[in-house]
């Protein structure tokens, strides 16, 4: 006969089985080729045509993520990964989703579980300290606050969002509505103003390091406002995916500021670096910005989803993300007193992201954290210097936090078969990419346990195939 439920010792079994496999997993991933070796359609032609019937015993799915989902993954926690940015775990973090995961409470209103709404206020007001941010940037504090969104993708639709209802309240219609943004800015910038009903998007020039030229920008804004446009809102980014070029977000604040613009800056990767005062690149210009995103799920630790999204005024985002119900009514909201962090985001649930994020910072503590981005960010420069010394290679942009991009001197064909050959190794993995129409290599230093030996390793193999 099926059985509805396991027992709370089968669970115990299990429990214990399934993480020791996930510490299993975490020693030995190291030795794992980095690049998942199936072709299209491997994984599917696995799994049986039809779902079962009857139970299966748990010993059967434990051995399935062995033969079946490991030889597709493609092992983002290997210290050799140094394609696109970091996706980083840490066992903390692990644990602390498995929680999350059992309690399967709903944080949408403050009553629906306090302990979610306020843990996770509390925590985004120390990262406000540790990261060097403005003190009214706190939920605690001033009219701004912080709220853990699924993707810096989603905070960044927001704050298109945002910018199109305040242009709306100012008299312009969106179809009016401009956004503006590096030219070296993420896809997601264009995705939000689109998905923001926002239909005009102006990439804007870059200087040679790849950042935005705060004239060009001042210059399209005047058109614009010429052609009877209504410019809404502007964003610099801390860290692009390509070159990780840092924007001048002091320029572009006022500017921003001359014209009525929201600034919001994307800090998606880069933003954890700022635990490091030293790291902490245009902080006076960042003080003066409208919304602020980084994520924790890159290079602080804390696996996915974990993207903290800070609104110097929360006023305007209530008022855009506020649908009010009968069912949603309650006597904590109405009292004024709690936050209903339904109203600082798309969907209406959402799940305890803050317990993960809460128990990496206790387990690392700030100095632990600081550390490792100042060792990852050390062997960066040190590889930097190695390409620098080559005289097979070229550097196409300054080494930023832990990001290196360099090509091969005899061209792209050189420089992707370059990428190719090392990629073959399956030791580690790398990506190339393209700037100005030069194809490069961009190496991320970063993963939670890459080392000194991490890093040399690469080099090695870089070395011996020139």
């Amino acid at each position: 006969m099926s059985r509805s439920h396991i027992s709370s010792d089968e669970f115990r079994r299990h429990g214990y089985e399934l993480v020791d496999w996930v510490a299993d997993y975490m020693e030995r991933v190291g030795s794992l080729p980095v690049q998942a070796r199936v072709a299209p359609g491997d994984i599917r032609a696995m799994l049986p045509p039809a779902a079962p019937e009857d139970p299966e015993p748990f010993e059967a799915l434990v051995r399935d993520l062995d033969s079946v989902v490991l030889p597709g993954i493609t092992h983002w926690q290997s210290p050799g990964w140094f394609a696109y940015f970091p996706a980083n775990v840490s066992a903390p973090s692990v644990l602390a989703e498995l929680v999350a995961a059992a309690l399967g409470a709903q944080g949408m209103l403050w009553s629906t579980s306090p302990a979610l709404t306020e843990v996770e206020s509390h925590v985004l007001d120390w990262l406000v300290d540790l990261l060097g941010l403005p003190e009214r940037w706190k939920t605690a504090v001033g009219p701004g606050g912080g709220v853990i969104q699924s993707s810096a993708s989603d905070a960044t639709h927001l704050a298109h969002v945002v910018a199109r209802e305040l242009a709306k309240e100012r008299g312009a219609s969106s179809e009016h509505a401009v956004a503006y943004a590096s030219s070296q800015a993420h896809s997601s910038i264009e995705k939000g103003a689109r998905v923001a009903a926002i239909r005009h998007l102006r990439p804007i020039d870059v200087d040679e390091n790849y950042a935005l030229r705060p004239r060009a920008l001042d210059e399209a804004i005047l058109r614009d406002l010429e052609q009877g446009l209504a410019p809404a809102i502007v964003t610099s980014t801390v860290g692009t995916t390509g070159t990780c070029a840092v924007d001048p977000v002091g320029e572009v604040a006022a500017i921003a500021e001359r014209h009525g613009l929201w600034h919001h800056v994307d800090a998606a990767y880069a933003g954890s670096a700022f635990i490091c005062p030293e790291l902490r690149v245009e902080q006076d210009g960042i003080a003066r910005v409208d919304s602020f995103v980084f994520n924790a799920h890159k290079w602080m630790f804390t696996n996915f989803d974990c993207s903290v999204f800070w609104v110097a005024d929360r006023a305007p985002l209530n008022r855009a993300m506020s649908v009010l119900p009968p069912y949603l009514r309650n006597a904590a909201s109405e009292s004024g007193e709690v936050i209903d962090y339904r109203d600082w985001q798309l969907p209406l649930g959402r799940r305890f992201r803050a317990l993960k994020l809460w128990w990496v910072l206790r387990s690392y503590g700030a100095s632990g954290i600081r550390d490792l981005i100042r060792e990852h960010v050390r062997l960066a420069r040190w590889l930097g210097e190695r390409v620098d010394e080559h005289p097979s290679l070229a550097r196409v942009a300054p080494v930023a936090f832990g990001l290196v991009c360099f090509r091969h001197v005899d061209g792209d064909d050189a420089t992707d078969a370059l990428a190719e050959q090392i990629n073959r190794d399956g030791s580690v993995y790398v990506i190339p990419s393209t700037v100005d129409e030069l194809r490069f290599i961009r190496v991320a230093v970063g993963a939670t346990p890459t080392t000194a030996a991490d890093v040399e390793r690469l080099w090695s193999i870089v070395s011996r195939t020139l």
